[in-house]
């Protein structure tokens, strides 16, 4: 269906890395065993978060230099096509070798580089993502399948190396205080702004604005007798503040972020070739399937699948009678502005909100469409003000819904919990899975749907923003995620 068609195309992005991964389910459409206990006390959730952390904590050992010349270099690094040929045929596997070297040539003897592996064909305006297999002694495998015939593009990009991953890893779970917070307080007609956070290190009296079930806290200081009730708006700057060491900032230089591994390649060519083998026919992708990896490929601008085929149908009758909404931040709330730029009968409706970050709904009573996109709750990150009269937390929007067949909700987070501790993220990610296991609970045919993140631009403040954070936050939500995707084989993987 086309809304799948748009789903995918999304879920699409999600970022491929050196690590070996297994690749878990992210669409619940499946009705979990009764958890023995469904409020999950903060003890167990204190573990649970624990848990997490070792397991990531194991991915990305420390990797301690003594000097840049000694880290992973693109340039000094080699890359290698097995067997090369002239010509080749669509659906063949192509391999390339890698073997990292240091800024001095010498060999790495340990994995853990941050890369990204692409082929292209602009001109068809055709991609894909290319499978990297890390060995952990400086080799990796970077696997392409070639879905398309014509002139491609290869590119390896060394996001960062191994040094800078543990460098980033270590510094992001040092200190809440990278970006600072400023709330708006109403005293009468006037207004008095202090500072807030997701931890404040201040002998002030503070505001608490706790969720007590969750364990979910964000704090201001409070002014001086004006009522914490009295919070109304808020914004957000970067502080100048790094954990990070001169030396290691320097890995993050934009010269060094994001560099080719084979810009002396040309492009290949791939043929059709007469002794192809006839295609099987594919089922119609529908949620529930397998995907595999990579999972597919995009060919003049149209997600193909490798699985499974999509049947094409026209938007809106795809969405005919369907209830869905859209939690999270801005990389889903551009699905809700496509929906209403690409449905001329789905119209917006005033709900007495202003700026970007405020609720949206879109309805179009004759074919019974129902749209609506919400923010999640702090942290959000961003210059202008926006209102926090109606801030709520995703776990408790999800409780409120009633969820049925044609409910469809899609959950979207990450880019605004890049600067912090991970355990910020993980808490949330377990609220989150906790609500959605409640709702499938009671109803059990709702359709739930984890988006993965958005990159970013590589000019971006990679302390704070990396996709090296989001990656980590990939690796986190599908740990949380599986245990709902092993109740029955009806599973959409990602």
């Amino acid at each position: 269906m086309e809304l799948c068609k748009v789903f995918k195309l999304e879920l699409r992005t999600a970022l491929k890395l050196p690590f070996s991964l297994h690749h878990w389910n992210f669409v619940m459409k499946t009705q979990p065993e009764p958890p023995p206990n469904p409020i999950v006390s903060p003890t167990e959730t204190a573990l649970r978060i624990q848990r997490i952390m070792e397991k990531l904590d194991q991915l990305v050992p420390p990797r301690p230099f003594t000097n840049v010349s000694s880290t992973t270099s693109a340039t000094h690094s080699r890359a290698t096509v097995l067997s090369p040929r002239d010509t080749y045929c669509r659906g063949d596997r192509l391999d390339v070798l890698l073997e990292m070297r240091d800024h001095l040539g010498r060999r790495k003897e340990y994995g853990g580089d941050f890369l990204r592996a692409r082929m292209s064909s602009p001109a068809l305006k055709a991609g894909a993502s290319g499978k990297v297999t890390d060995f952990n002694n400086g080799t990796y495998l970077v696997s392409f399948t070639l879905f398309w015939e014509g002139q491609v593009s290869l590119s390896v990009l060394l996001i960062h190396p191994s040094e800078g991953v543990s460098a980033l890893w270590r510094a992001r779970n040092q200190g809440y205080d990278r970006v600072i917070f400023t709330g708006q307080f109403n005293r009468g007609t006037s207004q008095v702004n202090t500072d807030c956070a997701l931890a404040l290190n201040s002998s002030a009296e503070l505001c608490e604005y706790l969720d007590t079930r969750d364990q979910e806290a964000f704090y201001c200081v409070k002014p001086p007798n004006v009522p914490c009730a009295a919070l109304t708006h808020m914004h957000s700057k970067n502080k100048d503040v790094s954990y990070l060491s001169k030396q290691e900032r320097s890995l993050f230089e934009r010269s060094n972020v994001g560099v080719e591994m084979m810009a002396k390649f040309n492009a290949i060519t791939v043929s059709k070739c007469h002794s192809e083998k006839t295609v099987p026919v594919k089922r119609q992708c529908k949620f529930g399937m397998a995907s595999t990896i990579p999972s597919g490929h995009v060919w003049k601008d149209t997600w193909n699948p490798v699985s499974c085929s999509l049947a094409a149908i026209e938007m809106k009758e795809c969405l005919r009678g369907k209830f869905i909404y859209l939690l999270g931040d801005s990389t889903i709330r551009q699905w809700m502005e496509y929906f209403k730029s690409s449905i001329n009968t789905l119209k917006s409706v005033d709900l007495h909100e202003s700026g970007k970050l405020q609720k949206q709904l879109a309805v179009d009573l004759n074919e019974n469409i129902n749209i609506q996109w919400q923010r999640h709750s702090y942290p959000l990150i961003g210059s202008l003000t926006y209102s926090v009269k109606e801030i709520e937390y995703i776990a408790q929007v999800i409780d409120r819904i009633g969820g049925e067949k044609n409910t469809i909700i899609v959950i979207s987070l990450g880019q605004h919990f890049r600067p912090f501790p991970i355990d910020v993220f993980i808490r949330r990610a377990l609220n989150i899975h906790d609500a959605v296991q409640r709702l499938l609970l009671r109803s059990p045919e709702t359709v739930v749907i984890i988006k993965a993140e958005n990159i970013r631009e590589m000019n971006v403040d990679v302390e704070r923003f990396s996709d090296f954070h989001g990656y980590i936050q990939y690796l986190a939500l599908k740990d949380i995620f599986q245990d709902l995707n092993k109740i029955k084989k009806e599973k959409y993987t990602l």
